[in-house]
Formats: C-alpha cells, sequence, structure tokens
C-alpha cells in the first residue's frame, strides 16, 4: 500500500517559515496540548514521579504510544496497590525493569538529583537504551532531542545532528530543542511531512 503524500513538502535546510507552517499542522491535528507540556515540563519532585517518568518510557520503548499509554496506566496501578508488574504486563524484561525502578524508585531519584550527566545516568536504567535514554532525559525536563529515525533522517539531509537541528530551530523559533523535536517527530509519524 502506498503511502499518502505529505501535507507538506519539505526543503531543506528547514528554514523557520518552514518550521513554523509544520507547528501549525501539528497543532491543527491536536498536538497543542503536546508541545504545551514539552514547553513548560518540570523535573520530577519525588521519587514516585520520577520512577513514573521513568516506567512510562520502558512501557513506551519499541511500541506506539497508544498502546503504551494503557500497559503504562495498568502497571503503575498494579504497583501502587503493591502487587508486581508482572501481574498485569507480560513482557518478562520490561516488567522486571519496571518492578526494579519501583522498588529502587528513592535510591535512584537521590541518584538522579545528583547525576552530573543527566542523560549518562538514564542510559545506566534498565531497559533504558541508547536511544530512549534522551527520552527519558526529555521527559525528566532536560531540552534534548531524542535522535530517532525521523529525527535523525531529518538532519542527516542537512549534515547535523537531530539535536544541532532541534536546537537551531529551537533559537529561531522561541521554543525549547524537546519541543521542536517534539513538533517533527510528530509531524513524520502522522505523515504531515516525511522524513525520507
Amino acid at each position: 500500500m502506498a503511502r499518502k503524500p505529505p501535507l507538506i513538502d519539505l526543503e531543506h535546510p528547514i528554514t523557520k517559515e518552514l518550521f513554523t507552517k509544520i507547528d501549525k499542522a501539528v497543532r491543527k491535528a491536536g498536538y497543542t496540548a503536546a508541545i504545551n507540556w514539552s514547553e513548560n515540563i518540570q523535573p520530577p519532585s519525588n521519587a514516585k514521579e520520577f520512577a513514573g517518568e521513568v516506567i512510562y518510557v520502558i512501557c513506551n520503548s519499541g511500541m506506539s504510544n497508544r498502546i503504551a499509554v494503557p500497559i503504562f496506566e495498568k502497571c503503575m496501578f498494579a504497583l501502587h496497590n503493591g502487587h508486581s508488574s508482572k501481574t498485569v504486563y507480560g513482557h518478562p524484561g520490561k516488567s522486571t525493569a519496571i518492578d526494579y525502578i519501583w522498588k529502587k524508585r528513592n535510591k535512584l531519584f537521590r541518584q538522579y538529583r545528583n547525576a552530573d550527566d543527566l542523560i549518562e545516568f538514564c542510559g545506566e536504567l534498565p531497559w533504558i537504551g541508547s536511544i530512549t535514554k534522551f527520552h527519558l532525559a526529555k521527559n525528566l525536563g532536560a531540552d534534548v532531542a531524542k535522535p530517532d529515525v525521523h529525527l535523525n533522517r531529518l538532519a542527516k539531509r542537512e549534515g547535523i545532528t537531530a539535536q544541532e537541528l532541534c536546537a537551531r530551530l529551537a533559537a529561531e523559533c522561541g521554543l525549547r530543542a524537546a519541543s521542536v523535536d517534539l513538533v517533527l517527530w510528530r509531524a513524520c509519524a502522522d505523515g504531515i511531512i516525511h522524513s525520507r
């Protein structure tokens, strides 16, 4: 089945004007709240919030958000009621990591607050990999881009990294780099633009 043509044709480099057009289309598609959340994200203030962010990223790893959110919610309900996530989630690797994060949340939260390098710290957590460590760092409040397949493709066309692309557009448009990442990723995921 052929992919639908994009709503917006890409030019390279992505200019401020083109990004503004993409941003408007993403907001029109219903993602204004997500962009506002990204613009105003605050680091977790306690161990439970911290653990929730880590567990959310673990659940989201390798699957769509639409599928991951209900799994995350079931896991958190089980954990808050003193049960293992394994009672509601059949993925042995992820559920083991989730239970570990929940059990060690106070210690891990202290380590997070004292970490010199947040991205490196995130990458040392169970089931957080070389790409998802950026996703987690973003959700913990870092102003970074997640170098996933779509962002890497867009950046490669300009001969730069995903972080450099998002930081440049953020400076030009008055947004956080993490929010530019969200807009570009959502535009690619929803077919507003094609990263290829």
